[in-house]
């Protein structure tokens, strides 16, 4: 079986992306014009897996010039994609997007009664950074959670 491969985000991924955010997010969900944003900004790092027409996941990293911090502001794989490795692939490949624009430390917030994400954050080394009370949109509590990332390290993102 062939890995589904990681690479950047384009436009005409986002009706994809859409479907994918409608699938997996109860609320607080991004648009199409949030997509579009993803997609064109130079500061935001947009990745999905699959390939044009067959989109199964994706990971948006924000950075900010001079800062050494990146933020992993979204992270989403379809429910059909099943238990492929996925997250973990592009959790991998979101912090190897940080680590080459400079960034040797990454940021990010989970709904708290999210057992699943934490679940992967956690076995991917992030260690919880503190909680947000009424954070999201139905009032449910953010985790917050970062990790250090080496400056020599490279991901397997396969």
């Amino acid at each position: 079986m062939t890995a589904i491969p990681i690479r950047a985000a384009e436009p005409a991924d986002i009706d994809a992306l859409l479907r994918i955010e409608e699938a997996v997010f109860p609320g607080d969900r991004l648009t199409r014009r949030n997509f579009r944003h993803a997609v064109r900004s130079p500061s935001l790092l947009a990745l999905v897996a699959g390939t044009p027409g067959d989109v199964r996941g994706y990971v948006f990293v924000e950075t900010r010039r001079g800062s050494r911090a990146a933020r992993l502001s979204s992270l989403a794989v379809a429910p059909d994609a099943g238990r492929a490795g996925l997250g973990r692939r592009l959790v991998l490949a979101a912090e190897q997007g940080a680590r080459d624009r400079g960034c040797d430390l990454i940021r990010l917030e989970v709904r708290a009664d999210n057992a699943g994400a934490i679940a992967l954050y956690e076995r991917a080394g992030y260690r919880r950074a503190g909680a947000e009370a009424d954070y999201y949109d139905d009032g449910e509590t953010a985790l917050r959670f970062e990790k250090t990332l080496p400056a020599d390290a490279v991901a397997d993102t396969r």
